[in-house]
């Protein structure tokens, strides 16, 4: 177990802002609550910064620990609070819809498809299957710091892993799929 010294925690934990803002836009899907999470989790971990050693992993996967703690445990307290509707959208949902024709968007390559497709995709995956493959497509995390970063036994980071991709596959847009089917069709 080693110590290490409070400008070096410092050091450490500054040189992972960018994966640590990252992963957190990727679960609050929202800036400014993604800017939240990080500055708590940063404030965590500088009182927390005694606790820490040095471990196999280094410093990454224990700020991205909290970071994912902080998003759950505001993700539990946002549940259980109320939710409020303005009054303009109490109204406008009692009022009938005019059908206006809408301009298709351009048409995409086949087998591409844009952010917004795959934010979509990603936005309609569990919180723990988005959280999942963020950090191993992304952050290019191992199975074994997932684990660690997660609390959660390897195996089951590896079949979340597996349930995320299949997950995004079908969500993503049809053409990506035919895309694909007609690859794996040329090979056989």
């Amino acid at each position: 177990m080693t110590r290490i010294s409070r400008d070096d925690f410092l050091r450490l934990a500054m040189e992972q802002l960018d994966a640590v803002d990252r992963v957190a836009r990727s679960l609050a899907r929202d800036g400014a609550t993604a800017d939240d999470l990080v500055q708590e989790t940063y404030l965590r971990a500088m009182r927390a910064h005694e606790q820490f050693n040095l471990h196999e992993f280094g410093i990454r996967p224990w700020l991205l620990r909290i970071l994912h703690n902080t998003h759950i445990n505001r993700e539990k307290r946002e549940r259980r609070q109320p939710r409020a509707m303005e009054a303009n959208a109490l109204e406008a949902s009692a009022s009938p819809v005019e059908s206006t024709p809408l301009t298709p968007p351009p048409p995409l390559q086949r087998g591409s498809f844009d952010d917004e497709e795959l934010n979509a995709a990603l936005d309609q995956l569990p919180a723990d299957l988005r959280t999942i493959l963020i950090l191993w497509a992304v952050d290019e995390l191992s199975y074994k710091e997932m684990a660690h970063v997660l609390e959660i036994p390897i195996g089951t980071v590896m079949s979340r892993v597996y349930r995320a991709r299949q997950k995004l596959h079908d969500l993503l847009p049809q053409r990506v799929r035919n895309e694909t089917s007609i690859r794996s069709e040329a090979r056989e």
